[in-house]
């Protein structure tokens, strides 16, 4: 077993499968040094726990469930990159989080919603798990999900 994937059943996570694609794409390629996953959207065993917009308020995703989402997003990403690689072990850095957040008007603490998969990166890698961001408030993402994540990671040769 891989020793990224025993940290991981030590936090209380498995990684999932590769969730299908919604559309003509694929959940990670490599290039080189790096693999980069298509957006990963929050999806649990096929179905996304929750939709619709992130802020506070009655009808609106708040921002801690739409934190957890985010840590999802990342586990999801995570299975995109052991598709390509066959084994987590082989991530050298998490280069970059790009998260898009589907934002209630008023709402402005995408970063917060980020730190859901940039928190959880930290603790399964440890260093090589500090990366650049960015998280980007949206008017919808596809499905409805609240939380969109794409990830790059660099790879041993």
């Amino acid at each position: 077993m891989s020793v990224i994937e025993e940290r991981l059943r030590e936090l209380g996570y498995e990684i999932p499968e590769v969730a299908a694609p919604v559309a003509a794409y694929v959940p990670a390629l490599r290039q080189g040094r790096h693999v980069h996953t298509s957006g990963q959207l929050p999806f649990v065993n096929g179905a996304l726990p929750a939709t619709g917009k992130v802020g506070e308020g009655e009808g609106l995703v708040s921002p801690e469930q739409a934190e957890e989402l985010a840590r999802i997003c990342a586990l999801n990403g995570l299975a995109a990159a052991r598709g390509v690689l066959g084994s987590l072990d082989k991530i050298t850095q998490v280069v970059k989080v790009t998260a898009f957040v589907a934002s209630d008007p008023s709402f402005t603490g995408q970063p917060a919603v980020a730190n859901g998969a940039s928190m959880f990166l930290g603790r399964v890698f440890g260093d090589i798990g500090i990366h650049v961001r960015s998280a980007v408030g949206v008017a919808v993402l596809p499905l409805d999900a609240p939380v969109e994540i794409e990830f790059t990671f660099e790879v041993e040769k």
